[in-house]
C-alpha cells in the first residue's frame, strides 16, 4: 500500500501527543477560569474572543484574570506582557510558552 503520510517515530508521535494533551489541558483550565471570573457561558469563550469586547470584562476583571492565570499555572506575567493578552487565545498561547 502506498502511503503519502510522513513516517513518524514513536518518540515524535508521543511528544506530539503530549504537547496536544498539555495544550488541551491549558485551554480547559483557562476557559474554566474565565467562565468562573466573568460569569459567561462557556460557549462564548473561544480563542478569538476578546476579554473586553466579547466577554464584557472591565480593566479590573482583566487584572483578576491575569492574577488567576498566574496562580493556576505557577507563572509570573509581567505588566508589559499582560497588556498584550487581550483574547482567550492570547492567554492560552502565553501560558503554553511560559508554564512550568
Amino acid at each position: 500500500m502506498i502511503s503519502f503520510a510522513p513516517e513518524f517515530s514513536d518518540e515524535i508521535y508521543l511528544q506530539t501527543l503530549l504537547n496536544f494533551t498539555i495544550m488541551s489541558e491549558i485551554e480547559s483550565k483557562v476557559k474554566a477560569i474565565i467562565v468562573d471570573k466573568l460569569g459567561v457561558d462557556e460557549a462564548e469563550v473561544k480563542p478569538e474572543a476578546s476579554f473586553t469586547n466579547d466577554l464584557g470584562a472591565d480593566s479590573l476583571d482583566t487584572v483578576e484574570l491575569i492574577m488567576e492565570f498566574e496562580k493556576e499555572f505557577g507563572i509570573s506575567i509581567p505588566d508589559d506582557k499582560a497588556e498584550k493578552i487581550g483574547t482567550v487565545g492570547d492567554a492560552i498561547a502565553y501560558i503554553a510558552e511560559n508554564a512550568k
